[in-house]
């Protein structure tokens, strides 16, 4: 099968397209025939290397951790899904960018959402919903986004919005209207915060989620007063320090069904920016590398 592969650590040059020996689905496991990969941030940190005390890879390795596709092979001790379906979910931090991947978790994917769209839910949506869920209820409470226009940013703004609650979300002016369309209040991140916040919301914001690990973390706590109502899901360095909620993205095939019925009744689309052929896996890498993200960056097989 063809797949992407780096035989070293390094920048977007080691990125090549060559055939390898195809997956095979252990115990609790399936493999699909990829239609669209996603690509995320925790893709080029661990193809660079930044990241190899925390996540060591064995190379040569396969990018990416999401993708979308048809079931072609089932491993022993899985139920409830057949030959045929489609479906998108997570595998290792490696592997999703090849024409075959194995995947320990799915759901199946809503009709309403193209290849493209379901290929950037899985990392997205689980991350986004272990932050909310760490934060409790969501109805009826003011809720600020930080980084609320990136790829798992956008998608807690539109499952917050879903769940009942009021959203404020920080992005660049450039991303405001974008936020506005997802149902969010934007406003501008940085200093002068709790003051725009206070003209947003005269009865104050309840829960804060960081996305951005923009170094905000003690201010959210500031701004709703507690940080047992605050939950980051990437500053790693100071949220024991300030006692807020640290969420990981979790391979759980409940949240991913949770984020696919919100597909299905239309109060969930995953936002891709862009989106590249496979031969062009190194252009995607380079965009993503450079932030700003608005949504999701998906390679297409």
């Amino acid at each position: 099968m063809r797949a992407v592969r780096y035989h070293e650590y390094g920048r977007v040059e080691t990125l090549v397209v060559e055939q390898v020996p195809e997956p095979r689905p252990g115990p609790g496991e399936i493999r699909v025939r990829v239609a669209a990969a996603g690509v995320n941030p925790v893709d080029w940190k661990v193809r660079s290397g930044a990241v190899h005390e925390v996540l060591p890879v064995e190379l040569p390795a396969i990018p990416g951790r999401e993708a979308v596709g048809v079931v072609d092979e089932i491993g022993p001790g899985v139920r409830g899904v057949s030959i045929g379906d489609r479906v998108f979910g997570l595998g290792g931090v490696t592997g999703a960018t090849a024409d075959l991947a194995v995947l320990s978790a799915w759901a199946h994917a809503p009709a309403t959402w193209s290849d493209e769209v379901a290929a950037g839910a899985a990392l997205a949506s689980v991350t986004a919903l272990g932050g909310l869920k760490a934060l409790g209820p969501l109805r009826g409470r003011t809720l600020l986004v930080e980084g609320a226009a990136g790829g798992v940013g956008s998608a807690a703004v539109e499952i917050a919005v879903a769940q009942g609650a009021t959203v404020i979300g920080t992005a660049s002016e450039r991303n405001h209207d974008f936020l506005t369309s997802l149902g969010a209040v934007p406003t501008t991140y940085g200093s002068g915060l709790a003051e725009r916040l206070a003209a947003l919301a005269p009865n104050g914001v309840d829960i804060a989620l960081d996305t951005a690990a923009s170094g905000s973390l003690a201010d959210l706590v500031a701004i709703v007063g507690d940080p047992a109502r605050v939950a980051t899901i990437a500053d790693h360095a100071n949220a024991p320090r300030l006692g807020v909620h640290l969420a990981n993205a979790e391979n759980d095939s409940t949240l991913l069904a949770e984020a696919a019925e919100l597909g299905r009744q239309g109060r969930y689309t995953p936002r891709v920016e862009r989106t590249y052929p496979f031969e062009r896996i190194a252009e995607a890498h380079t965009y993503v590398e450079r932030g700003h993200t608005r949504g999701k960056i998906v390679v297409c097989l």
